[in-house]
């Protein structure tokens, strides 16, 4: 009898025993480059206090990558553990109302793998990979109409958040299967830096409230989801929260009472209210009396579209007359070559914190290993102690030991990177080598997938990526061709 007195004490002052999973919550920026968060950028001044508070609490990855330098790819990757090229997107992005849902049917989630393990599943915030519309008789999409194939139907229970980028149609909230107004107006187009497209509208719905409303839609979700009065404390259902944001991604549109705190145009004013967003978030994890046993990944899904100025002289975003909106003096994707879209490191080097305490991850852990987003999938797997499902996540591997400050049992296969336009590197240690002749996005020479000559740098010697070794090592090059065509060739 003592024993189990004794037992039952334990578990009691120790609330992440092996049979209390943990909850989990991902929080995914929109176009956040490297050099947007104080705590990776010494020089940037724009206040990032949750984010580098977030950083110190836990791990950070300092060599992370999304698997594609744009949007809708990199969200199926990391939803499904596979790179999107191995789908049928090969390059670019997904436009409502015109393309189908991207995610196959019947391919496993993280949401969907979860909730079959007894998890509380909720995603808010942007989905961008598809939805299956209402069409009138004509085909054309009724967005006022109930709607199917959509994050529901991948494994969430519920859903708050916009269909796509949130300078694309339709301008309105959506919840689970339905649009929470009707779009009885038109948004006319508007340029930088407030830049949307033309479409139907809600006219109640604002561009520079929707960050607000998402913070406060998690922590409903996550106060709702640990409330003691909701369920058995002793039998605790974990949760997984989804939470990809919609900025600091055109347009560039903070709320009022963020406009001038940084002194660095709109851009910085967004950053900051990101870094106000995700603070809302961590405080709600706090308050439910559950942080220590909640596991919190934070990223970007590529790398920010805004150039350095003597990169962008030719471009619109560079543009004197844009009258503050670009900060002169910050670089969003630090001392990294390209923006958003490239397949230099600019595009898709994005910052990337892991924060678990009761799951031995060490405040201030830093961490070199090359990671992508497609390792979320099977760090979750790790982390609930399940096997990830047969033939699913096949690009994905554990980066668990690595937060805590372990080697991994076997060293990562090449983590692969893709362009805009479909051009592809691969990274294994110091080497990357870039299939193709140029940059495959939005800093020219654009170039085309594997045509020659190939680049290859030594990120260790030369972050810039500024020295083509091509032509020096030709037997680095030759390894790491032969690695990504053997990862391509996988089914």
């Amino acid at each position: 009898m003592k024993s189990l007195a004794l037992l039952a004490l334990i578990l009691a002052l120790c609330p992440a025993a092996a049979t209390d999973k943990p909850n989990i919550v991902v929080i995914l920026a929109d176009d956040m480059g490297y050099g947007d968060v104080g705590v990776l950028n010494p020089k940037s001044k724009i206040p990032t206090p949750h984010l580098d508070g977030l950083a110190r609490s836990g791990a950070s990855f300092l060599d992370a990558h999304s698997g594609s330098a744009v949007c809708t790819p990199t969200r199926y990757g990391l939803l499904t553990g596979r790179y999107c090229w191995r789908s049928r997107l090969k390059s670019g992005v997904l436009f409502p109302p015109r393309d189908k849902p991207l995610i196959e049917d019947n391919r496993p989630t993280i949401a969907s793998y979860l909730k079959s393990r007894g998890y509380q599943t909720a995603m808010v915030g942007k989905w961008h990979l598809g939805i299956e519309w209402a069409r009138d008789e004509s085909g054309k999409a009724v967005f006022d109409e109930p709607f199917t194939n959509g994050p529901i139907e991948k494994g969430f229970d519920q859903w708050f958040g916009i269909a796509a980028s949130l300078d694309m149609v339709p301008y309105v909230y959506l919840r689970d299967h339905q649009a929470v107004a009707k779009c009885t107006t038109t948004q006319k187009a508007i340029g930088f830096p407030k830049y949307v497209r033309a479409g139907p509208r809600d006219p109640n719905f604002d561009p520079g409230d929707v960050l607000d409303d998402l913070a406060t839609e998690a922590a409903t979700f996550i106060k709702k989801a640990t409330s003691p009065g909701k369920q058995d404390p002793a039998a605790h259902r974990p949760y997984f929260l989804y939470m990809p944001l919609t900025g600091p991604h055109k347009p560039v549109w903070p709320h009022e009472r963020f406009v001038g705190k940084t002194r660095l145009g709109l851009y910085g004013d967004f950053i900051h209210q990101v870094d106000y967003t995700v603070g809302v978030v961590l405080k709600a994890i706090a308050d439910s009396g559950q942080g220590d046993n909640t596991l919190v990944i934070y990223t970007s899904d590529n790398g920010s579209f805004m150039y350095r100025r003597k990169e962008g002289q030719n471009h619109h975003l560079a543009d004197e007359k844009d009258q503050g909106y670009r900060p002169s003096d910050h670089s969003a994707n630090h001392h990294w070559r390209g923006t958003k879209a490239d397949v230099w490191e600019g595009g898709h080097r994005v910052p990337f914190f892991v924060r678990w305490a009761a799951g031995g991850i060490q405040p201030g852990t830093r961490v070199s290993r090359v990671t992508c987003h497609t390792d979320i999938f099977a760090t979750i797997a790790a982390v609930t102690g399940e096997p990830v499902p047969a033939g699913a996540a096949e690009d994905s591997f554990s980066l668990l030991p690595a937060a805590r400050g372990k080697a991994d049992a076997k060293p990562r296969p090449g983590v692969i990177n893709h362009s805009a336009s479909g051009i592809f590197a691969i990274r294994r240690g110091p080497w990357k080598l870039v299939a193709g002749n140029g940059s495959g996005g939005r800093q020219g020479p654009r170039g085309k997938p594997f045509q020659k000559p190939y680049h290859l740098y030594n990120l260790d010697k030369d972050p810039g990526e500024t020295t083509n070794l091509i032509e020096s090592r030709p037997e680095i090059a030759a390894q790491l061709e032969e690695e990504l065509m053997r990862i391509r060739s996988i089914d």
